[in-house]
């Protein structure tokens, strides 16, 4: 877990992943708190869904392949999530992705989310970089990795950046 003055940040194990997927109340009686984060639907629900596989193979790298959940402290309200893609590659690299409830937006959750995990990770071994994709027109998305210090290193149909 990673804490941060406003947030729990907790990285879910391959049970509470799958607790997410299939019976989100269950998740919160375990946390003590209440989800609002971004409905498990569509593209997003198919990622999440997708992770679970992954973490069956790996269960060491969980926090690598699983989701972490951002935890409002004041009252215990899931905010969003965020993940890091997969392990280090061997550039020492991890892409981090993340989402919020549009009703938690323009709060600073995600910036401190994602400065927090971004820490965490380049203190870990075989870490030296935090990359990210951003769409051209995801610019909340690309303010937040602009305030947690990533630069854009290449501009394609998306926008990858680097930390």
């Amino acid at each position: 877990m990673i804490e941060t003055q406003r947030l729990e940040i907790i990285p879910l194990t391959k049970s509470q992943l799958e607790l997410w997927v299939r019976d989100v109340t269950m998740l919160e009686r375990e946390f003590h708190c209440s989800y609002r984060g971004e409905p498990l639907e569509g593209f997003f629900g198919e990622i999440v869904r997708g992770q679970l596989p992954i973490l069956e193979e790996e269960p060491q790298h969980y926090v690598w392949h699983s989701f972490w959940w951002l935890i409002r402290k004041n009252d215990r309200v899931v905010v969003g999530s965020a993940d890091f893609k997969d392990v280090p590659d061997r550039d020492r690299q991890v892409e981090i992705g993340y989402g919020l409830s549009h009703e938690y937006e323009h709060n600073g959750y995600m910036t401190e989310a994602v400065k927090a995990m971004c820490d965490w990770a380049l203190r870990q071994n075989g870490v030296s970089h935090v990359i990210a994709e951003t769409y051209k027109d995801g610019h909340a998305s690309q303010r937040v990795l602009q305030r947690c210090g990533f630069t854009e290193v290449k501009r394609e149909e998306t926008i990858w950046w680097r930390l």
